[in-house]
């Protein structure tokens, strides 16, 4: 005789199984681009350029006061990078462009580690936005007027007319560096606060929430507390299971920040652990691993590259606070110099790769990449 199993049991069993995970389940997760919109984000300015997960592009827009993630539509997974080298790059940007390269200017380059692509920031001079990728040896204009974003503005950014005590403007510095690093876009720059070097955390995928916290530092050069310089570029270090904000800043000390003590609207002294030299500005920091260790490589306005070995600055336990007085001598956490002078911009290009951007002696502006075992 054939048993008859009542509906509400039937239902009871499919619950149970579910539960128990007996049932198959969608278990890819919601795509970061799921909010996203298409359309205009009214983009004013790029100054800075970072990649997230799932290729994801991070814009600074120090004009709007606004961080602006793009669906870039470059995901394909690119396991191995080509080897780069074009001379004249300037000259090509600004030909792809129909103008000249005095009238260009490159803000800022990174590398989507997906797809191994190169990005470029690229201001005319009437001020229009310009976003380039690199396909082979050719330049492509990446739409700003129709993309799929999201964006959020910046609280408190620093006031459009604000200046400085030589009169030049401090918007520029809404927005200094921007990293992506555990769910989170940072963001360095200045606010409109009374200490304006500010460090924000702002969750992805964007709601309203941003944390906000104001800096200060002893700057061995200048032999003085300071609350007021923005950060000029920073990265990220996991010391004993502990990540730290690592900045550098202008004339040039550099600072740890534990990210733990990065509260909102709270105030926090940083640890200074070197004073890498008077008179120069750090352009742009990476870290790449060799051999199984850590490395940070840091550009510079008036010196060569630095490259600075993780564990130093884990065993540096002091924090400088005595002046320096003697011109461009450094103090704290040694560094190599390697023999790459006036790299303007750098990324990481793949794990065993560094791609950058190079102003000759000859004065031409190229686009190298070179292995890591090389450095």
């Amino acid at each position: 005789m054939k048993k008859i199993i009542p509906l509400f049991l039937v239902i009871v069993l499919v619950l149970l199984t579910t539960a128990a995970g007996l049932l198959p389940e969608n278990e890819s997760k919601p795509s970061l681009t799921a909010n996203f919109v298409y359309g205009n984000p009214e983009i004013a300015s790029i100054n800075q350029l970072t990649f997230g997960p799932e290729g994801i592009l991070f814009l600074g827009d120090s004009k709007n006061a606004t961080i602006y993630a793009l669906d870039v539509n470059d995901s394909k997974s690119k396991s191995t990078s080509e080897d780069i080298s074009i001379d004249g790059f300037d000259k090509k940007i600004a030909s792809s462009l129909g103008t000249t390269p005095d009238k260009i200017e490159i803000n800022d380059m990174a590398v989507n580690p997906v797809s191994k692509t190169a990005y470029f920031a690229i201001s005319t001079m009437d001020g229009t936005p310009v976003l380039m990728k690199l396909q082979g040896e050719s330049l492509e204009n990446v739409s700003l007027n129709e993309i799929s974003h999201s964006k959020i503005a910046l609280k408190d950014a620093i006031d459009k007319d604000a200046k400085d005590r030589r009169e030049r403007p401090l918007r520029v510095w809404a927005i200094s560096d921007i990293k992506y690093h555990d769910g989170q876009v940072l963001v360095s720059g200045l606010s409109n606060k009374e200490f304006g070097s500010t460090f924000r955390s702002i969750p992805f995928p964007f709601s309203e929430k941003q944390d906000y916290a104001s800096l200060e530092i002893y700057h061995a050069a200048h032999g003085q507390y300071e609350t007021q310089s923005p950060i000029k570029t920073f990265d990220v270090i996991n010391m004993d299971g502990k990540d730290y904000l690592m900045a550098s800043y202008t004339c040039t000390p550099l600072v740890l920040f534990p990210m733990d003590e990065l509260k909102n609207g709270e105030h926090t002294k940083g640890r200074t652990v070197a004073e890498l030299g008077s008179g120069n500005s750090p352009l742009d920091m990476i870290s790449y691993e060799k051999e199984g260790k850590t490395y940070f490589l840091m550009s510079n306005s008036n010196r060569p590259v630095m490259k600075i070995d993780h564990m130093d600055i884990a065993n540096s336990k002091e924090s400088m606070t005595q002046p320096v007085d003697e011109w461009a001598v450094a103090k704290g956490v040694d560094y190599i110099s390697l023999p790459m002078v006036n790299i303007l911009q750098m990324d990481n290009l793949g794990d065993d790769n560094v791609v950058y951007l190079q102003r000759t002696s000859e004065g031409d502006l190229v686009l190298r990449s070179r292995s890591t075992q090389r450095m």
